[in-house]
């Protein structure tokens, strides 16, 4: 794809690879002329015509087309080596070949083109489409927390003297509530702003993951909830970014909190198999719908008839950030019941901890 861009973006280079394809193509055509005779020559180098059209811009794919039917004349057409041509019927399948030759490179051409500019203003549309879904998420996302701590502290300023300590409580209560829900979600923009910036890097060092799930499961602790960490203990340190993995076992392991009844059971199990580290998060609630496991890692999509609450980023970050490990992240529902999602990340492993192993 890089190739393609910068072939687009460069005429010289566009002249050079279409003059040097064809003159190639004419190369291997005239070492076995005797064999497929010049009219198949004439194919052969009309599709290479045809081909280049779908890389090169007009005016460099008409002088290929050009320069390939003056290549047909000059080195396959009897007499060979000159440019006439002595049977009316070899001149009219010149002419046919160089009309042929023109109008297909730049039909094709043109067609490239046209659909250039369809691609880029569907993608004008979608990018346009996922602002519109942003800003409405955001607008309650962000609202509906921010009211609740401003009505709550109103509330406490305001009849401070009169409110029970209980009430005090439950307010108090709102309040982290409401905040931890602001940063969340801050959290996941920042997250996938830069996920999208071209400075974007991995921050790579020594992690122990068993650490790292620990973390998770103690910011995620729940009392209408179990979490339970599946480990051997003779899992070695991984050479990660560790904030960046345990924001993606955050995010599986709050979706998962979100999305599953009182009393569900979410487990997390890490091993290391193969030279990869392989976390999978399973829990016994409803699952997803079949036909939207893949659906539920794009930006800002939220399943449907889902509780208000979320803006669709959290398991697109989960996965941007695996993909950054050169992981995969994978969504299946368990025949039990219940959905499993598998992150893969190759990744070094500490030496010391490799050798006390063996």
């Amino acid at each position: 794809m890089e190739l393609v861009k910068k072939i687009e973006s460069n005429r010289t280079l566009q002249y050079t690879i279409g003059l040097g394809c064809i003159f190639l193509v004419s190369l291997v055509c005239f070492l076995f002329i005797n064999i497929i005779g010049y009219h198949v020559v004439a194919l052969i180098l009309l599709l290479a015509v045809s081909v280049l059209a779908m890389f090169l811009e007009t005016f460099p794919i008409v002088i290929v087309a050009v320069v390939s039917a003056l290549i047909w004349n000059f080195l396959f057409i009897q007499p060979r080596s000159t440019f006439s041509i002595t049977t009316p019927e070899d001149a009219l399948l010149f002419l046919m070949y160089f009309v042929i030759a023109v109008m297909n490179g730049v039909f094709t051409s043109r067609i490239r083109k046209v659909e250039a500019v369809a691609r880029q203003r569907k993608e004008k549309e979608k990018t346009l489409q996922l602002y519109s879904t942003m800003l409405n998420s955001l607008s309650h996302e962000l609202k509906t927390p921010i009211a609740t701590v401003i009505g709550a502290v109103d509330t406490l300023k305001m009849n401070s003297g009169e409110i029970s300590e209980d009430s005090k409580t439950e307010l108090y209560s709102e309040i982290d509530v409401a905040g931890n829900r602001l940063h969340r979600q801050v959290n996941n923009l920042l997250s996938m702003s830069r996920l999208e910036s071209d400075i974007f890097r991995l921050q790579l060092d020594w992690y122990d993951i068993q650490d790292i799930i620990h973390t998770v499961m103690l910011n995620n602790r729940k009392d209408t909830h179990e979490i339970n960490l599946l480990a051997s203990e003779e899992i070695p340190l991984f050479k990660i970014d560790g904030p960046l993995i345990e924001q993606v076992a955050h995010n599986i392991v709050h979706n998962a909190l979100e999305y599953t009844p009182a009393g569900s059971v979410i487990n997390i199990s890490v091993t290391f198999e193969g030279g990869h580290l392989i976390i999978k998060i399973c829990d016994n609630g409803p699952g997803f719908p079949e036909d939207k496991l893949e659906q539920v890692f794009e930006k800002f999509y939220r399943l449907p008839k889902t509780a208000t609450g979320g803006t669709g980023l959290g398991l697109s970050i989960a996965k941007g950030f695996t993909k950054a490990h050169n992981g995969t992240i994978k969504l299946e529902n368990l025949p039990s019941g219940g959905a499993k999602f598998t992150i893969t990340i190759p990744a070094e492993t500490s030496r010391l901890t490799t050798m006390h192993d063996e």
